[in-house]
């Protein structure tokens, strides 16, 4: 009797294949350099991935995670200020706002599981003092840019972008990164863009916030050794992730694509179910970072389709303000309706570059069969 096909959620070691002799070779070149930090590598990253992404300024640091810390930090929030966020998104906002002292005000989400304007225009209505708005391009679908920027116009409040599950999503020839004061990116390795370790960059056009990143992320260094601003930190992206994400940008738009083709896929095989996907859309504004469904039955579907060999996660399990860390703050009382109804249902399915017509056929059955 053949053995069950068993489908990965995903496979790193598939995404690399095509260019594995490249990022060997990228690698040799910054070995036989001798220089690991801030060299010739990093510089033309964070040239080419600017340009990539329609911004002037593009600065590597450590993760993503510093990046959103370190954006904040340059568009002005301080101690005591406020920042408006979404909750559904794994907390990693909300641990760049605390972390510079600052206290996460939540908006709810619409049917996109993306900041809705809407929300976000009652809450600036009615909670003064929000000094900054981070917009998560959440699960590869880019929110609603055009709606978020007409609600915070002719208001003194900061738009950071969180682009780090959308790299290369485009909307009306505007990709993610260029829609706000400044953009975080990260490139931990299951990224759309992946490095084979931690690595972040930062873009933005303007020249002050791109000044005092530069700084922020060695030390708050203006001359060698001279710490002109607080807050700095040593958050550098090194020589060899840089050299691998350069060979690797060139081919990220190809791959986008392979996602929202298996995506699609499995959304044809969802019609006539009760599962419904968050994005459906078909264009470059989803890049299908994961693929993720809701079902009334999530966590019955999910067993369902463990059985069948479909492996499956839940991203994610915990809104922010039922985080234990945030208890102090006394948020027991916030309710997002729609963050909350999402929470219950979301299910994440398998969709990756390398996956095969066999493996996308075995989970478009399984939805079939068990949804």
């Amino acid at each position: 009797m053949p053995s069950l096909m068993q489908v990965p959620l995903g496979d790193l070691s598939r995404h690399h294949e095509e260019i594995d002799q490249d990022i060997l070779r990228a690698m040799s070149d910054v070995l036989s350099s001798g220089w690991f930090i801030v060299g010739e590598q990093h510089r033309k990253f964070e040239v080419e991935f600017a340009a990539y992404c329609g911004r002037r300024h593009g600065l590597g640091v450590a993760n993503g995670t510093d990046a959103l810390e370190l954006a904040l930090r340059a568009v002005g929030c301080q101690p005591g200020d406020r920042v408006a966020t979404v909750a559904n998104a794994g907390c990693y906002t909300t641990t760049a706002v605390l972390a510079i002292g600052a206290t996460p005000v939540f908006v709810d989400i619409d049917e996109s599981l993306t900041m809705a304007p809407g929300d976000l225009a009652r809450l600036l209505e009615h909670a003064p003092g929000i000094r900054a708005v981070v917009v998560t391009h959440l699960f590869g679908q880019l929110a609603d840019m055009v709606a978020i920027r007409q609600v915070i116009e002719d208001r003194d409040v900061a738009l950071v972008e969180d682009c780090a599950q959308a790299h290369g999503a485009v909307a009306g020839g505007v990709r993610a990164g260029a829609f706000g004061d400044v953009a975080a990116f990260s490139f931990y390795p299951t990224k759309n863009l992946g490095a084979i370790g931690d690595g972040g960059a930062i873009v933005t056009d303007r020249d002050d916030l791109a000044d005092r990143l530069s700084k922020l992320r060695q030390y708050g260094w203006g001359e060698h050794y001279l710490v002109e601003l607080p807050g700095g930190r040593n958050s550098r992206l090194d020589e060899l992730q840089a050299a691998i994400l350069r060979v690797k940008l060139p081919h990220l738009d190809r791959w986008n694509a392979e996602r929202r083709r298996i995506a699609g896929r499995l959304q044809q095989a969802a019609l006539g179910t009760d599962l419904r996907f968050a994005s459906v859309s078909t264009g470059e504004d989803y890049v299908a970072h994961l693929c993720v469904a809701r079902h009334p039955e999530r966590d019955q579907v999910r067993r369902s389709l463990a059985t069948a060999g479909v492996s499956t996660a839940i991203h994610y399990p915990v809104l922010d303000y039922e985080q234990p860390v945030l208890k102090p703050l006394g948020l027991s009382g916030c309710r997002l309706p729609t963050s909350e109804a999402a929470q219950r249902e979301i299910l994440t399915l398998p969709c990756f570059p390398g996956m095969t017509d066999s493996e996308i056929d075995h989970v478009c059955e399984a939805i079939r069969r068990f949804c």
